[in-house]
């Protein structure tokens, strides 16, 4: 008898793409969610420690979302921005409020792919460059113009661009020449490298664009503080900081609200990308920027879905909840918990070469004996996690990188059970 599972499957082949991946080598279909947990359409139960992509981030179902969205639906879905839209209005006061940036605007997109691709387009046009400055391993989204300035060549399938990119060090250390450098070294030599870079490189430069912990580069993170010596540098050019908070901002990494914040001795960033987390499943991003730079467009625009009405009431109503609960302070407490628990495999699993990250923002890097990447590894350590009720996700230059991030209202006891059974995966895939 065909498994309600493998019949969905059957059909996802027959009609969708086939570069479009699945995990497992039987994929479910994630049918609810409460809390933490998801069960499949098998009725299988799940403690979620990938919350959709780090887009779950205070809680599936949430009940302040689910009855502003279901209140607002009520009333209208959908006016355009060619229309005043209060929920819209009150979000990006919320957001500009709690930004970090001099007199701050916000516009609003659907996704963080096209905030990136709308803060390209703003930098590039206040400065009347196109060339574009990235970190090597980045990601930065799925757009023509974002994969132009994305890193890692699992995830940019053309070399045809419409900017020109030029790739500097400054997160990923394992597998490179600097891998054995001291954070100190390390930042030296990134600023040496950020400079001979824009030496090579003829007339202005619009913008540096940069994860502050690399997500799909598998939470790979640069010293606290890089970003500032990088700002002195830009900040020489009059070369624009765009920060791509994505999948760090709202708290995530416990110790700060935004990722830049680790690098905020120069200041804040010109521009900042978000969208993930912030609708915790609805589909929204956006950019912040200086007035003087959002401003710069000279041509008509709108957008026909970016701050609808019913995304930004239960975007607003999301990030009411993280700040009235302290979800920041508990990403810390509670990342602290669950990182103290995955630094034993450290030495005990020999397939475990590094534990990394901040917050609840955790990655494991798993290589074979020779100390090269494993991904058949990380892969196994999936459909194990996931046999015993955890889901995990996986990235990466070489995919062989755990992603570890489970919604910011994790409690102990769940941080303790699936580093349980995290560690009880990786005993037995690790020491093969």
């Amino acid at each position: 008898m065909t498994s309600t599972h493998a019949e969905l499957a059957k059909r996802h082949r027959a009609v969708l793409p086939e570069w479009l991946a699945l995990y497992y080598d039987e994929p479910i279909d994630v049918e609810r969610g409460e809390g933490r947990y998801v069960w499949d359409a098998e009725g299988n139960r799940y403690l979620d420690f990938f919350g959709g992509i780090l887009t779950t981030m205070t809680a599936h179902a949430l009940p302040e979302v689910t009855a502003a969205v279901r209140e607002q639906a009520g009333k209208v879905l959908h006016t355009s921005t060619l229309y005043l839209n209060r929920p819209m209005v009150e979000l990006a006061e919320r957001v500009a409020e709690l930004s970090g940036i001099d007199d701050p605007r916000v516009f609003f997109t659907t996704s963080g792919t096209e905030a990136n691709d709308a803060a390209l387009l703003l930098a590039t046009t206040y400065r009347g460059s196109n060339q574009v400055l990235a970190l090597r391993n980045s990601y930065h989204g799925r757009s023509f113009s974002a994969l132009a300035v994305t890193g890692n060549r699992g995830w940019s399938p053309t070399s045809l661009s419409p900017v020109q990119t030029s790739y500097v060090h400054g997160s990923r250390r394992r597998g490179t020449p600097l891998a054995d450098l001291s954070d100190e070294d390390f930042t030296e030599a990134c600023v040496a490298d950020l400079e001979d870079v824009l030496g090579q490189l003829h007339g202005t430069v619009a913008c540096l664009i940069a994860e502050p912990v690399q997500g799909v580069g598998g939470f790979t993170l640069p010293p606290d503080g890089l970003f500032a010596r990088f700002k002195e540098v830009l900040d020489r050019s009059g070369i624009l900081w765009i920060s791509d908070e994505v999948q760090t901002g709202w708290g995530r990494t416990g110790e700060h609200f935004w990722g830049w914040q680790a690098h905020d001795a120069c200041g804040a960033p010109d521009v900042v990308t978000f969208a993930k987390g912030i609708g915790n499943g609805l589909s929204i991003g956006g950019v912040i920027a200086r007035a003087e730079v959002m401003n710069c467009l000279g041509a008509n625009s709108i957008s026909t879905f970016g701050g609808s009405p019913i995304t930004a009431a239960g975007a607003l109503a999301n990030l009411d909840h993280l700040v009235a609960h302290d979800l920041q302070g508990n990403a810390a407490r509670v990342g602290a918990v669950l990182r103290g628990q995955l630094d034993a495999a450290v030495g005990r699993v020999p397939a475990v070469a590094e534990v990394r990250g901040k917050g609840l923002m955790l990655g494991v890097e798993l290589v074979r004996p020779d100390g090269s990447p494993a991904p058949e590894l990380a892969t196994a350590v999936l459909e194990a996690t996931k046999s015993a009720g955890l889901l995990v996700g996986k990235g990466g230059l070489d995919g062989n990188v755990l992603r570890i991030a489970p919604p910011l209202s994790l409690t102990e006891e769940e941080a303790r059970d699936g580093a349980r059974i995290l560690l009880s995966a990786l005993e037995e895939v690790g020491t093969r």
